[in-house]
């Protein structure tokens, strides 16, 4: 197949700006090469044109190229139900979460949800995602077989729990070893779908429970885990009555033996000295939540003491909790809740938002090689971000003096709705309706 040549202006991040300068790279007449979905050639348009005059051009101009958005924690049954306002987590688990959740008992419904979920994803630039399942095996299945449709990049998992949540949504750790090892064999590594073990958090699950969690991951060792952890006070109390043994709440996870590289925890939020250092031992990730930490009050995220302590953050966006699929709006809640920290406050540049956006959110999911920017070799996983005529974030750009002066109005007023098109492994997987979405030109023309 001929190699395509993308012009436009594009955004990366190929190093981490929490630990080099000039991390964000830019091109702002550049050129990409996409051979087989994977970047074949990089850099100014006019060099590359001229090294491959065969390769059909299409026109990107006019918008802003970035790597396509990882969501490192989001919530699959939870599309229906984003909007519940005014409740602290263990209560709005109760009125809002766990009913709809019961629901995807039903294998239509399941599917429904999901295709409502994957589109969600899609319309807002998330090429990857690192996805909170249902309760329910047959619901998974419905969800993998619906984002091997969509095209999207899925880790995913059936949650499990075996206490303190509604009777319908538990199971045995017997039944989940076992229902967790047919999906694994029915869809990890099967296209773009990967697995992760997923006991919602130690509140619901037992040592038991997650023991069972433990036995897959040994006999699956290149699976995923994620699970919640320290999100909100009172869930923390709990946990500690339940586990009087352990030291903390990653204690709890850490006797079961589940942390490791490919281990996510979402929210973290009141998370001690002790359990950052162990989680930097063991090289897990922290899945930052800003607007479902805002929306549920469960607090400011330590940022720097996560950094100070080695801990990778990439950022997710919960959904049901949190408040839809934009990853844009999470960069953006992420950089104001950092401005209201006292002692512990980040500064963050577009830079950093860009980067906690894709390539933290790669390194998270160990698909660093692989995802998360336009480096050489890597899939062409890509969002265009064009704003609709006559918007106000089509005036600010027009006027933006820098790059990373653009890349701070894409966050600051960036929506779905200027999100145009969408590819993963040069597959596209979303065009916005009714809207140019870059223009093919035919070979040897400029």
């Amino acid at each position: 197949m001929t190699p395509m040549l993308y012009r436009a202006t594009f955004m990366h991040t190929p190093l981490d700006p929490f630990r080099e300068a000039d991390a964000l790279h830019v091109q702002e007449d550049g050129g990409l090469l996409i051979g087989g979905g994977v970047i074949r050639s990089s850099g100014d348009f006019a060099a590359l044109h001229a090294a491959h005059p065969d390769a059909p051009v299409t026109d990107l101009r006019g918008g802003v190229l970035l790597p396509g958005f990882i969501d490192t924690h989001v919530h699959y049954p939870q599309v229906r139900i984003i909007g519940g306002l005014g409740m602290p987590l263990l209560d709005w688990l109760d009125r809002c979460a766990l009913p709809e959740e019961a629901r995807l008992a039903d294998a239509t419904y399941a599917r429904a949800v999901a295709r409502e979920f994957l589109g969600g994803l899609a319309r807002n630039g998330t090429t990857t995602a690192l996805v909170f399942g249902s309760h329910f095996a047959g619901a998974m299945d419905e969800f993998f077989d619906e984002a091997a449709t969509s095209g999207l990049r899925t880790v995913a998992g059936q949650v499990v729990s075996d206490r303190m949540l509604r009777g319908e949504l538990h199971t045995t750790p017997e039944r989940a070893y076992a229902e967790g090892k047919a999906l694994i064999e029915r869809w990890h590594g099967q296209g773009r779908a990967r697995y992760a073990v997923t006991p919602r958090f130690s509140l619901s699950a037992s040592e038991g429970m997650l023991d069972a969690c433990a036995a897959l991951m040994r006999e699956f060792p290149d699976v995923h885990f994620t699970s919640h952890l320290n999100e909100n006070r009172a869930e923390i109390q709990t946990v500690r009555g339940l586990f009087p043994d352990a030291r903390d709440y990653l204690d709890t996870y850490d006797r079961a033996g589940l942390l490791g590289r490919r281990s996510v925890f979402a929210h973290s939020v009141h998370t001690t000295d002790r359990e950052l250092h162990v989680m930097a031992a063991h090289h897990c990730s922290a899945a930052h939540c800003p607007c479902s930490n805002s929306s549920l009050g469960s607090g400011l995220f330590p940022l720097g003491r996560h950094l100070a302590a080695g801990v990778h953050v990439a950022l997710g966006t919960d959904v049901g909790g949190g408040t839809g699929f934009s990853m844009l709006k999470e960069g953006l809640q992420a950089y104001f809740m950092q401005q209201l920290q006292a002692g512990d406050r980040v500064a963050l540049t577009p830079a950093h938002l860009l980067y906690l956006c894709t390539r933290a959110g790669a390194q998270a999911l160990d698909l660093q090689d692989h995802i998360g920017d336009f480096g050489v070799g890597k899939a062409f996983d890509a969002v265009w971000l064009r704003p609709g005529a006559g918007s106000t974030l089509e005036a600010v750009l027009q006027h933006a003096d820098s790059a990373p002066g653009t890349l701070a109005a894409l966050y600051a007023n960036g929506t779905q709705a200027d999100v145009a098109r969408v590819w993963v492994g040069g597959d596209p997987v979303y065009d916005r309706p009714h809207t140019p979405s870059g223009t093919a030109v035919p070979a040897g023309m400029p």
